[in-house]
């Protein structure tokens, strides 16, 4: 039973990514926002960045970039801006109304993701599971989650990671209807915007993460 709904699942992903990104082309979502985010900051329009996913598989995970590149991210003074500074404006409405996760769609296509299932996180991250942490790796990572649901970026990592284990437990075609209806409902209200709690498994990104994009105030 569990094969056949995992089956479903990946039949489901992928029928609704195709006709939502057909869909965004005619609209046309997936050309206005690259073209925005272009005229209104320097660097690439989408922004990718590696991410463990299904079975410790390494994938490049797509987003339309919300921050300023590298190179920007300085004060006037010289000072290095903090994660929350470096957000662009045309970033901050993309994060708020979860645009910026649209480009995942094509993760969705090529099957290293699925609408529903564990955010994928980076290597380093992973680096720091235990044993039951890493349980949360038997399944496809997901665009939204049991976790998105229940607290998202109020969350700390090892707090996402149980609700990520109780999904996988739990799984059912049902459990993940009841995410997509309940992930309407928190994007509509904006929850969990805020940057993610710092704890054992994120504390201490190296210095070469540092330097991208922060995961730390990624969703």
């Amino acid at each position: 039973m569990r094969k056949f709904q995992l089956f479903i699942k990946r039949a489901f992903d992928l029928t609704v990514s195709l006709i939502m990104l057909l869909f965004m082309i005619i609209i046309p979502i997936m050309i206005v926002i690259p073209i925005v985010i272009k005229l209104t900051s320097k660097g690439p329009a989408v922004f990718t960045q590696e991410r463990v996913g299904k079975d410790g598989k390494i994938f490049k995970i797509y987003k339309f970039r919300t921050m300023l590149i590298a190179e920007e991210r300085f004060a006037a003074d010289g000072r290095p801006l903090e994660p929350k500074e470096s957000i662009t404006k045309v970033g901050r409405f993309l994060r708020k109304t979860s645009l910026d996760e649209l480009m995942q769609i094509f993760n969705v296509i090529n099957g290293t993701m699925s609408f529903v299932g564990p955010r994928p996180t980076l290597p380093y991250q992973v680096e720091n599971y235990n044993e039951r942490q890493r349980t949360r790796l038997n399944m496809r990572p997901g665009v939204t989650g049991w976790a998105q649901v229940n607290g998202r970026n109020d969350l700390g990592w090892s707090e996402k990671i149980e609700y990520d284990i109780e999904y996988i437990e739990n799984f059912s075609l049902w459990f993940d209807i009841k995410i997509l209806f309940k992930t309407v409902a928190v994007v509509l209200k904006q929850d969990g915007i805020a940057f993610t709690k710092a704890d054992a498994i994120n504390a201490k990104a190296p210095k070469t993460q540092q330097e991208k994009e922060p995961e730390t105030i990624e969703k």
